[in-house]
């Protein structure tokens, strides 16, 4: 448990170190990502993004607990 949580800590400060260059990567502006402009209001909900990032955090996880 605790070597999973040394890892998990380690990959957020590395995200967060790198987050210059991941912030340009277009994570949150893929196809099938809904955005709605109606007057003064903007709804953005990410689809896409979510079931990516979803997919390799469960890969993640699998490669960890194996």
């Amino acid at each position: 448990m605790s070597r999973t949580l040394i890892v998990i800590g380690l990959l957020v400060a590395a995200a967060g170190l790198l987050w210059p260059w991941l912030s340009k990567l277009p994570l949150g502006h893929l196809p099938g990502d809904i955005v709605i402009h109606r007057g003064n209001v903007s709804f953005y909900f990410p689809v896409t993004t979510m079931i990516l990032a979803s997919a390799v955090l469960s890969a993640l996880v699998w490669l960890f607990n194996r």
